[in-house]
Order: structure tokens, then C-alpha cells, then sequence
């Protein structure tokens, strides 16, 4: 793509920006691991009350998650109140033309706004009259929540035989997200016709985060090798 074009499916596109958000979201997400190591004591109830140890991490996830659940809820509402909207829940048909992206407010990934340009070009999918797939909707959106909660239900249960070493816990888990999504993305060529710069950025970033886990492996292997 030429650098017009990029401007033109992106159109609110600002690095410094982006970086800011990314670095704060970095940052916030980091809290979550502070978050369930200030769920100890609701563990300890568990186990007090006959919870399997493997178990014992899922009653903290209804209180962590509750708080992440109410600020994106908060939010949804806002958006279907200020664009009209709610009505899509239980209608397939649109009323009225969808807002243009500078009459919206929204936090978007970097592949949301070439998608919609994508679908704009097609021309009748996006005319007023069309019926929305409701029940596919419906099924994939809680395929994908159902699938994004499962990190935490596998995450809880690991982090259980980890011991002494949990606190590293949460190093590897964000960093096989990272890992492995990337990986994915390159198999599904997503960076296809990136240029060599990137591509190369791209495989320091795989190769760093890599050799950290390979760094915290090791480090707590040296914590239970007895000295010689």
C-alpha cells in the first residue's frame, strides 16, 4: 500500500498515540497479575472450604473479571445510546446508515479500520435493508469469549503446580500470547508484503521474547539445583 492509501483506511492514525496506548495498556494489563495475587486469601477460603488446590484460583476470576465485565458493559451502552444502535441486538435489519468513523468514538486494533474499508468497497453489504447473520453472530461472539476466558481457566489451573515459582507465572503467559499469535500470524500470512524493516522488527521482537522465557526457565531451574 502506498502511504496515501494507508492514510486512507486509517485514517485516525497517530504513532505517538498509539504508543501511548499501547505502553498503558501494557502496564494496566500487568495489573491483572497484581490482581490475583491479592485474590490470596479468597484461594485460602477455598481450600478452607474443601476446593481442590487446582480449583482454587477460579473464584478470584468472578471478582477480577467482574471489574473489567462493568467498564466495557458501561461503555457498550454508552456507544448504543450515542449512535442508536441497541436496537441491533435483537433486530437483523439496520434502520438507518451506519455512523462514519469520525462521528465515532472508539478504541480500535490496527486491523479494524482496513476491514470496514474492505467491506464499504463490496458496496450492497453494507446498504440499509440487509439482514445481519443474528444467530452466527451470536454463536461466534461467545465462541470468542468463551475462548478468551479459557486463558484464564487453564492459567488459574497451572499456576497451581508452579510453586514457590508462581511469580513467574505471569512473565511466561504474556509472553506465549505474544509468541504464539505472532507465529500464527505469520503462518496466515498476515504480514504479507510488509516491508523487510518490519518483517526483521518482527522476528528481533519473536526472538527476544524467546530467549526471556528462556531466561526465566532457567533462573528458576538454578533456584532448585542444589549448590555444589
Amino acid at each position: 500500500m502506498t502511504e496515501a492509501e494507508k492514510r486512507a483506511s486509517i485514517k485516525e492514525f497517530d504513532l505517538k498515540k498509539g504508543l501511548a496506548v499501547a505502553t498503558f495498556s501494557g502496564v494496566m494489563s500487568a495489573c491483572f497479575a497484581y490482581g490475583l495475587a491479592a485474590g490470596d486469601p479468597i484461594k485460602a477460603i477455598t481450600i478452607r472450604h474443601g476446593t481442590a488446590v487446582l480449583w482454587q484460583g477460579f473464584p478470584v476470576l468472578v471478582v477480577l473479571l467482574a471489574g473489567g465485565f462493568t467498564t466495557n458493559f458501561i461503555w457498550c451502552v454508552i456507544l448504543n445510546v450515542r449512535n442508536r444502535t441497541g436496537y441491533q441486538y435483537f433486530h437483523s435489519k439496520l434502520r438507518r446508515p451506519l455512523p462514519k468513523r469520525s462521528e465515532e468514538h472508539i478504541l480500535e486494533v490496527v486491523t479494524d479500520a482496513p476491514g470496514e474499508e474492505m467491506a464499504v468497497a463490496a458496496g450492497p453489504a453494507w446498504k440499509i435493508g440487509l439482514r445481519a447473520p443474528m444467530l452466527a453472530n451470536y454463536l461466534f461472539s461467545a465462541l470468542a469469549g468463551t475462548t478468551w476466558y479459557m486463558q484464564f481457566f487453564f492459567y488459574t489451573m497451572g499456576e497451581t503446580q508452579m510453586g514457590r515459582y508462581k511469580f513467574s507465572s505471569w512473565t511466561l503467559h504474556m509472553a506465549s500470547i505474544i509468541i504464539f499469535s505472532t507465529l500464527w500470524g505469520i503462518a496466515l500470512n498476515e504480514w504479507k508484503g510488509a516491508s523487510i524493516k518490519t518483517q526483521l522488527l518482527v522476528l528481533v521482537s519473536l526472538v527476544v521474547l524467546v530467549t526471556s522465557t528462556i531466561v526465566v526457565g532457567y533462573g528458576n531451574y538454578l533456584g532448585i539445583v542444589p549448590p555444589r
